[in-house]
């Protein structure tokens, strides 16, 4: 069971409007990477379920978390289908994220008053996702559509709440044009997470990072 409601979640992501993206099959390294980027001021962190057992490790990663990180939300993405969303859910998944726009996966979530965030390419996609209750729609690929995609969109559609992922990057200058066309939040992997740095356990680095890029979106 989530540990956090939809409305706390959103408001979450409000107050930090970055959203780490990560994966890793040794658990013990995905709880170092939540709890550096927790201390980074990270509230919400997206566990991507794109390995054999993810979910096994994610349950570890919820349970490390609720001690160690006791106010974030960890949420699953990478997920295309309603049965990957409830395994999740019911190892206490937050959140959900999809690459993609599933219908029935926003079904199982509003069940739980889970937030679904679907990947939409397409303003004709984010509209359709709104109508069955996406409060936030992920723009992806992000580095493919661009600042002007979001900019174009909340023109006739101010109401719409957009996390970008793809193509995010821990700069100023990055973070301040995607903020500037208006998105709620981003979405960010491997440009914070470089794998060198995974890999000699420099958690010092990440947490530093976040702290970076947080100030920069907030900015």
């Amino acid at each position: 069971m989530a540990k956090f409601d939809k409305q706390a979640v959103m408001a979450k992501i409000k107050e930090a409007p970055m959203v780490p993206v990560f994966y890793h099959k040794d658990a013990e390294i995905a709880c170092q990477v939540v709890k550096a980027c927790y201390e980074g001021g990270v509230r919400a962190f997206e566990f991507t379920n794109r390995g054999d057992f993810a979910h096994e490790v994610f349950e570890k990663v919820v349970k490390f978390a609720a001690t160690e990180c006791p106010e974030m939300a960890i949420g699953v993405g990478s997920v295309v289908e309603p049965g990957t969303a409830a395994l999740y859910m019911q190892l206490g998944a937050c959140f959900v994220v999809g690459p993609l726009f599933n219908p029935e996966v926003a079904r199982v979530c509003n069940r739980r008053q889970v937030p679904y965030t679907p990947g939409c390419g397409s303003i004709s996609e984010v509209g359709a996702a709104q109508e069955v209750g996406c409060e936030l729609c992920k723009v992806f690929p992000g580095d493919v559509l661009g600042p002007k995609f979001v900019k174009g969109l909340l023109a006739p559609m101010p109401w719409s709440k957009l996390m970008v992922t793809g193509g995010v990057e821990p700069t100023e200058d990055n973070l301040k044009a995607w903020f500037s066309a208006g998105v709620y939040c981003v979405g960010m992997g491997s440009k914070l997470f470089p794998s060198d740095k995974v890999a000699a356990q420099d958690w010092a680095y990440i947490t530093e990072k976040c702290k970076e890029a947080l100030g920069y979106a907030k900015k």
